[in-house]
C-alpha cells in the first residue's frame, strides 16, 4: 500500500448524551461516587500508586455489591426450585 489510508480508523465517537456502558453498569452498583473519585485522583496525580485509598474504597464497594447480587441470585434460585 502506498500513501496514507484516506479512510483511517473507523472509530465511532459517542455523542455526549449517549452513556458509556461501563458507566451505566457502575451507576447501577451504587459505587459511582467511588469510581469518580478514582478517576479524579488519576487525572490529578497521573499515578495509580497515589490513588490507592480511592481504589481500595471503590473495590470494597464493588465487592459488597457483588456479594449482595450473588445472595439475591441464590435466593431467586431457591424460590424457583421450591415452585418447581
Amino acid at each position: 500500500m502506498s500513501g496514507p489510508n484516506p479512510q483511517g480508523h473507523n472509530w465511532s465517537r459517542k455523542s455526549d448524551d449517549e452513556e458509556d456502558p461501563l458507566d451505566q453498569m457502575i451507576l447501577r452498583t451504587g459505587c459511582a461516587a467511588f469510581h469518580y473519585a478514582v478517576q479524579e485522583c488519576m487525572a490529578e496525580h497521573q499515578d495509580w500508586r497515589k490513588c490507592q485509598q480511592q481504589v481500595q474504597t471503590f473495590k470494597e464497594c464493588m465487592k459488597e455489591h457483588q456479594k449482595q447480587r450473588m445472595e439475591e441470585l441464590q435466593k431467586r434460585q431457591r424460590l424457583a426450585q421450591t415452585k418447581s
